[in-house]
């Protein structure tokens, strides 16, 4: 049944609000009539691989939510996912780079991710057992959830300098753990190598020539094993942060059709200690800003990769696990002190919101 909701508001930008200067605005929405839809990509949740004992700023809110540690059986979780009807699941992340695959043939053992100051992010390599990884698609089968898989885009290599990483990639332990799953019949949507590796990287880089370079070895991979399917996974890369020169090289170097789709992540607010986290949300001009990205990757895209689609792959505000009592609550009431509301055309600046859905 389609309705309509007429909200007139007194809106101040927040640069404003010592000035106390507002302008009235009418707002109609047309609940009957949809002016744009979003495809099936659009939403997404990623499964990261960080320990229990991941920890910023004094506190360790991961808990038991990773891909090691997740309850798969818990009720919610499978009713939460088919309630998106579908929801498209990344399973990546900080630690993706040191996952090890625990088939085939290994040339080190496969253990579990242990705190290690030297390592990358504080941690050792960790290992994905195959008991876990058919549990978890297990899980994937009964609610219909949409595959993309972040492959270890560091394995074989090594750190030529600190946090930059030279050397080809190792195929071998990705492809047994694809032969692996195509076995079980697991349905994989897409394979995305590497999680911020991109230009000055996170923790880590590569250089955009031989990340190409290696980019070209896995579709060689997908395109093998995948041959005897009607449709085969898609090939995303890199996962990281934008930078022009390197993302315009990787598709230089790739080639035509190699890559599928560009994913870049985007953390817009910054660190997730910033007292100023709550000011920066309610902030339309400063959210507004990382458009300018979106124009950029837009027009490398069309100058060295048409082919390929555009993909945010991984956005969370803050980054560093977000802010406590921000990401993952509603803003406090007394955040909103001098925005104003005209209700009924009274002006008001303690506005119960509940007064719209009760009129």
């Amino acid at each position: 049944m389609g309705f309509q909701l007429f909200l007139l508001f007194s809106v101040v930008s927040l640069s404003g609000i010592c000035a106390q200067e507002s302008a009235l605005a009418t707002i109609v929405v047309r609940g009957s009539k949809s002016i744009a839809e979003t495809d099936h990509n659009f939403i997404c949740a990623t499964l990261d691989w960080w320990p229990h004992d991941k920890c910023n700023y004094n506190q360790c809110p991961w808990g038991e939510s990773s891909v090691l540690n997740l309850d798969l059986s818990h009720p919610f979780l499978a009713k939460a996912i088919q309630a998106f009807n579908p929801l498209r699941i990344r399973i990546g992340g900080s630690l993706q780079d040191r996952v090890v695959y625990n088939v085939g043939t290994l040339k080190h053992p496969c253990h579990p991710f242990q705190k290690k100051p030297d390592g990358l992010f504080g941690f050792s390599t960790g290992c994905l057992e195959m008991n876990r990884w058919d549990e978890i698609n297990h899980l994937f089968s009964k609610t219909g959830a949409i595959v993309t898989f972040g492959l270890n885009a560091l394995y074989g290599r090594h750190e030529i300098r600190r946090g930059v990483w030279g050397g080809a990639w190792d195929t071998s332990n990705a492809q047994s753990f694809m032969e692996y799953t195509i076995s079980k019949g697991y349905q994989i949507d897409s394979w995305e190598f590497g999680n911020e590796l991109s230009g000055n990287g996170v923790g880590a880089s590569v250089s955009s020539e031989q990340y190409a370079k290696d980019l070209i070895k896995l579709k060689a991979i997908i395109n093998e094993l995948y041959k005897k399917f009607h449709t085969k996974p898609m090939l995303l890369a890199p996962g990281g942060f934008y930078s022009q020169d390197w993302y315009a090289k990787l598709l230089q170097v790739s080639g035509s059709d190699v890559v599928n789709v560009l994913t870049h992540h985007i953390y817009n607010l910054g660190p997730g200690v910033d007292q100023n986290l709550v000011k920066k949300i309610l902030d339309p001009h400063y959210l507004s800003q990382i458009s300018g990205t979106f124009s950029d990757l837009q027009l490398t895209i069309q100058k060295h990769g048409p082919w390929a689609s555009a993909w945010v792959g991984e956005s969370g505000g803050a980054y560093n696990s977000g802010g406590r009592l921000v990401s993952n609550a509603f803003v406090p009431r007394s955040a909103w002190n001098g925005i104003q509301v005209q209700y009924k055309g009274i002006l008001q600046t303690d506005f119960d919101w509940r007064k719209l859905w009760s009129s």
